[in-house]
């Protein structure tokens, strides 16, 4: 299912463990009959990429489907590793509830029974070496089913073997790295994936919704990548996410990248060169936006409810407040593809792997958010 482009991220070097503990418990999830097909009425089809395989990715998934509002809403396909799935279910005392199909089986169908499926990358076992630090093999595997993800949510309207929408666990960008992957992070393998031309990084929390003008990059380098382009291609995807969200005349924040908005030019000028004419281009289109603002006291108006959507000029200063706020329920949405795309906003938390402290909220938030999307 991998691209070819993919496969010179990941394609190199794998060396997986040959063997398991046998002290796991790993539930007995062979089909018993082997052309059972799903019901005439269809659900959504949602697929789960489990993320960086030492991270907290199969604890967070195993919870969030475990909640029945959540599962029987639609139909679930888990890329990742059953072993660290079963073992992630065992910590939380939780019966598993899915159907084990190997991941380069020619038969996916959905079984009756069963509505979620995990496909199973077994040849990069790590359960019996795991060490909760970034790992190439972490790297390989992540990228893997990724990969595989987005060739499925690419097929056809009408192919069975289609997907609705993709809801990633976090990946370890690290990890990525040393596989000679380039990507710096989701968005950016999405896009180059897709051919999307433009992207953008929203943010959804309960009171506060985010979208980036620029993603992942050294703060040193933001002055040559901020364009009056930048700016308005996350007012224009950003208003009509707005709109698909249910807001019918979304009210838009931009926030100035300098220190009190540059205060008319006496701490940098972008704003007056750049924000400024991005703005402008916007309303000429009949979006509703204001500003810009100073990053330090824009939010807060917005969380009041001034404002629907805020545009901040770079990651930190958009991520500080929605993290604040909304740690364990905010999710990431990857605007401009087309297909579509969550995540829940936190890291593969190496820490705290193995010990069931994972807070699965903001995945349910990140498959809430998707099945709204989609239908």
């Amino acid at each position: 299912m991998g691209s070819d482009v993919a496969l010179t991220c990941y394609d190199v070097g794998m060396n997986p463990p040959e063997s398991k503990p046998p002290d796991v418990k790993t539930p007995d999830t062979s089909p018993q009959q082997q052309t059972v097909h799903a019901p005439a009425a269809r659900k959504p089809v949602i697929g789960i990429t489990m993320g960086d395989p030492a991270g907290i990715g199969a604890e967070v998934v195993v919870k969030a489907l475990a909640d029945p509002a959540i599962q029987n809403q639609a139909r679930y396909i888990i890329f990742g590793m059953n072993e660290l799935l079963a073992y992630a279910a065992d910590l939380a005392e939780i019966e598993p509830y899915w159907w084990r199909i190997p991941h380069d089986s020619a038969r996916l169908d959905f079984p009756l029974v069963h509505e979620v499926v995990v496909l199973d990358y077994d040849e990069f076992s790590m359960l019996g070496s795991i060490v909760h630090k970034p790992t190439k093999q972490g790297g390989q595997a992540s990228l893997r089913f990724l990969d595989d993800a987005v060739g499925m949510a690419l097929r056809p309207v009408g192919d069975p073997l289609r997907i609705d929408a993709i809801v990633t666990a976090p990946i370890c960008k690290e990890s990525w790295k040393m596989t000679g992957c380039n990507f710096p992070g989701h968005t950016e393998f999405f896009q180059h994936r897709t051919k999307a031309k433009r992207v953008a990084m929203l943010f959804v929390a309960p009171k506060l919704h985010v979208i980036l003008a620029t993603i992942h990059m050294p703060l040193m380098d933001l002055r040559n990548q901020l364009t009056i382009g930048a700016v308005f291609d996350p007012i224009d995807l950003g208003h009509k996410a707005m709109l698909k969200l249910g807001i019918a005349k979304p009210r838009i924040a931009v926030c100035g990248l300098n220190p009190h908005a540059g205060e008319n030019g006496m701490f940098g000028d972008e704003e007056q060169r750049l924000i400024t004419p991005a703005i402008e281009v916007a309303r000429q289109q009949g979006i509703e936006v204001s500003g810009p603002f100073p990053a330090d006291t824009i939010f807060m108006e917005a969380v009041k409810g001034r404002y629907d959507l805020v545009v901040a000029m770079y990651h930190d200063q958009g991520l500080i407040p929605v993290k604040l706020l909304a740690f364990d329920d905010a999710v990431n949405v990857t605007l401009g593809l087309p297909i579509v795309r969550t995540s829940p906003d936190h890291g593969t938390a190496f820490n705290i792997v193995g010990q069931n402290k994972a807070n699965p909220s903001s995945m349910k938030a990140a498959l809430r958010l998707a099945l709204q999307m989609v239908q």
